[in-house]
């Protein structure tokens, strides 16, 4: 993918199949409360193992237990959850909140190790100061973690759509499978996915003139595409492509 446009806060990237989408990424306040949450669940984590440990299990006190299951929370906490929860910890579901790389595809392992080291340098004497203007100061409110793996976090359309009701996850959309009227390429296929999953970063009227001219080559009716709009009728063939059968007046078409 190529490297992101910015246009004001927002940040705009595009696929080498040409589709653009938006990223909007989240300021200071709601990162600071999506922290303070995802801090308030450790300390809950960590209280009540102590409390199962010390207490239930009657095991002898040691602060050396405390001291390393503190440092395996601030170490493993957020990286669990930007591998193993699609870039969200609880604090950032809550608050509709995403960790992405900056042309919007998921979190890698690397980045997401580079972005959580990097939290020591933010703390630094405990202040916060460096994290602090870092968000502040730059474009896309990044912190040092972010800068170096190549990272944002970002605003997914869940939280968006309270702003943008017009925009939703295509898997929720009411639309039955649609099979083209020829036999798609590889490059093809691959293109119509991608839009499909890109779709919720786009506005309908971004996403139809993304999706109009293979659209209208693909389909023999053009009525249906006037009922559907061309990116509904590029996500009723991406639907057709998970196995999902078409009716049989849709077939074809």
């Amino acid at each position: 993918m190529t490297g992101p446009v910015r246009d004001d806060t927002a940040f705009r990237a595009e696929t080498p199949e040409g589709i653009e989408y938006t990223l909007y990424p989240a300021g200071l306040c709601t990162r600071f409360c999506a922290y303070s949450i995802d801090s308030l669940f450790q300390w809950i984590f960590l209280a009540a193992f102590l409390i199962v440990y010390f207490v239930v299990l009657q095991a002898p006190a040691g602060i050396w237990l405390v001291l390393l299951v503190r440092f395996a929370l601030d170490w493993f906490y957020h990286i669990i959850c930007d591998l193993f929860f699609r870039g969200q910890s609880p604090g950032k579901r809550l608050l509709g909140l995403r960790v992405v790389l900056e042309d919007g595809s998921p979190v890698s392992a690397g980045a997401s190790f580079i972005r959580n080291l990097l939290r020591f340098a933010d703390g630094f004497i405990g202040l916060y100061l460096i994290a602090f203007f870092s968000l502040i100061a730059s474009r896309g409110f990044r912190r040092p973690g972010d800068w170096a793996a190549g990272t944002l976090v970002i605003y997914t359309w869940q939280s968006r759509a309270h702003h943008r009701p017009d925009r939703m996850d295509w898997l929720r959309l009411n639309i039955y499978p649609v099979v083209p009227r020829r036999v798609l390429s590889f490059e093809e296929k691959q293109g119509i996915l991608l839009f499909a999953r890109r779709y919720p970063l786009l506005g309908p009227a971004r996403a139809d003139e993304i999706a109009g001219p293979l659209a209208l080559s693909l389909s023999k009716d053009t009525s249906l595409l006037r009922e559907t709009g061309p990116s509904g009728y590029l996500l009723g063939i991406a639907r057709s492509f998970a196995g999902e059968p078409a009716p049989k007046e849709a077939a074809n078409i």
